[in-house]
């Protein structure tokens, strides 16, 4: 259940910043998304400024999160309000207005082409409606 990919560009996280903001990405997917937080991975990657651009201008500071989901989990306006609170918190994690350019993603796939310790995410349902 959701893994989170987070990628920020302009600045390094203190460790106390990185921890706020995988606690809060997880939050995120829980109460917008309905995901279970002790199933939620967050993974955090850091670049400098230099390698990303908009259009073909550097940007000062910059981020990205895309999460991935089981598709037809959750509704448009779940994936609507997520999304929202996702370039929020992108803005605070990086300490300054973003891009309008500024991408978040929620990827949906398959049931069956994915899953944790082993199993689909396709078994575990079937598992739970028996």
């Amino acid at each position: 259940m959701p893994f989170l990919h987070i990628r920020i560009a302009g600045r390094s996280l203190t460790y106390a910043e990185r921890l706020h903001l995988q606690d809060e990405a997880t939050r995120l997917a829980a109460t917008l998304l309905n995901k279970r937080a002790e199933a939620t991975a967050v993974f955090i990657e850091e670049t400098n400024a230099e390698a990303w651009t908009v259009g073909v201008r550097r940007q000062p500071a910059a981020g990205y999160l895309e999460v991935t989901v089981s598709e037809g989990t959750n509704t448009a306006e779940e994936k609507e309000r997520f999304i929202a609170a996702a370039y929020a918190l992108l803005e605070e994690a990086v300490g300054a207005p973003l891009h309008p350019v500024t991408y978040v993603i929620v990827r949906e796939v398959p049931m069956e082409s994915w899953g944790y310790g082993g199993r689909t995410q396709e078994s575990r349902r079937i598992a739970m409606a028996a």
